[in-house]
Formats: C-alpha cells, sequence, structure tokens
C-alpha cells in the first residue's frame, strides 16, 4: 500500500501545471570515483591505515550514475545544462569524462592535496564552494556511495541553506521554481512532496535506467578542457577541509572475524528433516 504525503502544499497536486518544456534548469551531479567492487577483491592493509589501493579498478559510484541520467533527462525536457564535479585526486578526471561521455554538457574537477583526508564535512564544505561559484536550480548527488556514509548531501544543503531531500526516485518540474518529487520510505511506500529550487536532493537507484556510455562519446569528450579548482580557488582555507579540517577522523579498517560456517545437511528428505529438527531442538528453536 502507497501512503502519500503533500508536505508545506496548499493546493492539491493536480492544481499545478506542469511546465516541463517551459523553465530551463541549470543543475550540478556531484559525482565519485570510487573502487569497483564487481572487479576487485578488497584487502585491508596490514596496519589497519586503509584498504590496498594498488592495482584496484576504479569506476564512478552506482548512485551517482542514476542521479547523472535523471539531471540529462530533466534538461532534454526543459532545457538547461548539466555540470557533473568530482572531489579527489587528478585521476578523478575519468569519472568526469565518463559522465560527460554519457551527456552532461560540461565538468569540473576539484583537487587539492589539502582535501585528502576530509570527512563528510570537508567534503560538503568543497561543493559548497564550487556550488556558489555557479549559478545553479538544483544540485544532485547519489543517495550514498560505495565507500561512504550517505551524509554528504543533508551536510552539502546545511552549509547552502537550501531544501534538501534524499532517497528521492522520482522528479517533475512544476511552475514557479517547484519541483514535485517522490521518496522511497520505509516498508517500501512512496512519500510524496514538493520543493522550491534551489534544492538539493540525493537520487535513489531505479529512478531511471543509466543510459550505456559508448566509444564515441568517450572519443568526443577526450580532448574537452576540465576546469580544476583548488582550494584557493574556492575561496577555501586548508585548515578548513581535509585531516586538518576533519571533526570525524577514521581510526581503522578491519576484516570482522569469520562466523562458524555453514552446515550442509544431507541424505534423504526424511534425513534431511530429522537433522533439521534436531539442530533446532539443540538451539532451543523448537522444543
Amino acid at each position: 500500500m502507497q501512503r502519500n504525503a503533500e508536505v508545506g502544499l496548499f493546493a492539491k497536486s493536480s492544481e499545478f501545471e506542469n511546465i516541463e518544456g517551459r523553465m530551463k534548469m541549470e543543475i550540478l551531479v556531484c559525482v565519485k570515483r570510487v573502487p569497483d567492487s564487481a572487479e576487485n577483491e578488497i584487502e585491508v592493509k596490514a596496519d589497519g591505515s586503509d584498504i590496498k589501493r594498488e592495482d584496484l579498478v576504479y569506476s564512478v559510484n552506482e548512485w551517482d550514475n542514476y542521479a547523472v541520467e535523471e539531471a540529462i533527462q530533466m534538461v532534454d525536457r526543459v532545457g538547461g545544462s548539466v555540470t557533473v564535479a568530482s572531489i579527489g585526486n587528478p585521476d578523478a578526471e575519468e569519472v568526469v569524462r565518463r559522465e560527460m561521455a554519457m551527456g552532461a554538457n560540461s565538468g569540473l574537477l576539484l583537487t587539492d592535496p589539502a582535501f585528502e583526508g576530509s570527512d563528510g564535512r570537508g567534503i560538503a564544505a568543497v561543493l559548497a564552494a564550487a556550488v556558489r561559484k555557479g549559478k545553479y536550480d538544483l544540485v544532485l548527488t547519489g543517495a550514498q556511495a560505495d565507500d561512504g556514509a550517505a551524509q554528504v548531501g543533508g551536510m552539502l544543503a546545511a552549509l547552502l541553506d537550501w531544501p534538501y531531500a534524499s532517497l528521492v526516485n522520482m522528479i517533475e518540474v512544476k511552475e514557479g521554481g517547484r519541483l514535485r518529487i517522490g521518496r522511497e520510505i520505509e516498508g517500501g511506500n512512496q512519500e510524496i512532496n514538493e520543493i522550491q529550487t534551489p534544492c538539493v536532493l540525493s537520487i535513489q537507484t531505479g529512478i531511471n535506467e543509466p543510459r550505456y556510455v559508448g566509444i564515441r562519446g568517450i572519443r568526443k569528450v577526450a580532448s574537452v578542457e576540465i576546469p580544476v579548482l583548488k582550494a584557493a580557488d574556492l575561496g577555501l582555507q586548508p585548515a578548513d577541509v581535509g585531516r586538518a579540517g576533519a571533526r570525524v577522523k577514521r581510526t581503522d579498517y578491519f576484516v570482522p572475524p569469520a562466523g562458524a560456517g555453514a552446515e550442509i545437511l544431507q541424505g534423504s528428505t526424511d534425513e534431511i528433516t530429522a537433522k533439521l529438527v534436531d539442530l533446532l531442538k539443540a538451539k532451543g528453536g523448537i522444543k
């Protein structure tokens, strides 16, 4: 059963005119370069300081890919442009180019040794500075990152003092700079809200089907210049970001100890049933 909730409205949603095709939107999508869990066997360093990153295969964070696709589809409907931005070392340029090959109009690479070791707030501060340098109607992030804690979107909105919604799986453009959005909530239910732009939305997987990026698209953007912004370009002090500004610091990586292995029951159906009953009795599951 679905539950719909109109938040902050003084009229039913049917009374709002859908103006897709008449309102251009400037959208910034934040993307992250992460180890590809499908292509790597992740190992922890002996001292627990980090994972072993040598020879890892990297790709764009899955949730961010859905955010880029949604931004492209919105601009296809209403006009405007999509910019993708990524924080990281110079290698992060590869995910920026990939999303441009997907259909984003431009990209930004936010890189500086001062950004290394940033916690969620530090990352949000760098992104907020980049947002303030542009004129964006909407900022999209993935709902979470493969190696993150699902916190940057909300922190970014707080630093910008913009409205925010998480786990967004539907977006419609309405009049007056409003968006009608759907959010995935507990129990598989759907919540419907209206939110005023400019705003920040964290996108859930399943909102769309991200398009395939072909060789032609990659070649098309291979020589496009991507602006690089450092801390000084963004008006940030090194003490406010990176390890120096981090209020949450990771102290250890470790692999949890392996639990007892599974027991495979063998024999005929009657024999397996009898063994299962005995196991349940021994564990106190049945008397």
